[in-house]
């Protein structure tokens, strides 16, 4: 009876959230090989988390950046002097929202039908094959020669063709279109992008000579009282 008792225990919130994160993490070995019954779990049957995929996200931030001081210099050129950890990491995600969010805002011109959440979960989900196959190679890059980077260069350009494949068939997915449809939605995405870092440089250029006007303003001001 006692035995009995403790099976019919219920799992703790703890564990079980532990486990459902555990569970979306291993499902992504099974969205990038079956992108698309994969993408569609992933985000109508609710398959992934925001935990897992922001997970995936910060290994594939902690990749880009491991790649850059450990490949042999053979096979990237990075002065590892000037390389500033928080400022590598910064320029690959601080882009990524922005497509997100390019793409979410674009969604009632195109009617799609996903939401930002669902959307940034494909996309992250759609990086992983990048740390998969980048994280060995910075260890591969140190023990074959350079005669040999044929090798190397074709599964740097296979990771890559597989992330923009898996992108391309999240957001398809995502917002149920047609691959022509998403075609067009992509292009528009990368548009919007473009347009929004755009916008964010000009306002940060003309918030930068303000607050430059208002500080000689001050240092004048005070020059002739003082």
């Amino acid at each position: 009876m006692n035995a009995a008792k403790l099976e019919s225990k219920p799992m703790s919130p703890r564990k079980e959230k532990w486990n459902q994160f555990t569970d979306s993490m291993k499902y992504a070995f099974h969205v990038i090989f079956h992108p698309f019954d994969g993408f569609w779990d992933l985000i109508h049957e609710k398959r992934g988390t925001l935990a897992a995929a922001t997970t995936w996200l910060a290994l594939f931030l902690i990749t880009r950046v491991l790649e850059l001081m450990y490949t042999n210099f053979q096979f990237i050129n990075a002065p590892l002097q000037y390389i500033n950890v928080f400022e590598q990491m910064a320029s690959l995600l601080f882009p990524f929202l922005i497509m997100c969010l390019a793409n979410w805002s674009l969604t009632t011109l195109f009617d799609g039908k996903g939401r930002f959440k669902d959307i940034y979960m494909a996309m992250c989900y759609a990086l992983v094959p990048y740390t998969l196959i980048h994280l060995p190679l910075i260890f591969v890059s140190n023990i074959i020669a350079f005669d040999e980077a044929a090798f190397y260069d074709v599964l740097l350009t296979v990771s890559t063709a597989w992330c923009v494949l898996l992108v391309f068939i999240g957001l398809m997915q995502v917002h149920d279109y047609g691959p022509g449809k998403t075609i067009i939605f992509v292009i528009a995405t990368i548009l919007g992008t473009l347009i929004i870092i755009f916008l964010i440089l000009v306002f940060l250029s003309l918030l930068s000579d303000a607050l430059s006007y208002f500080v000689s303003l001050y240092r004048e001001i005070a020059f002739r009282l003082y």
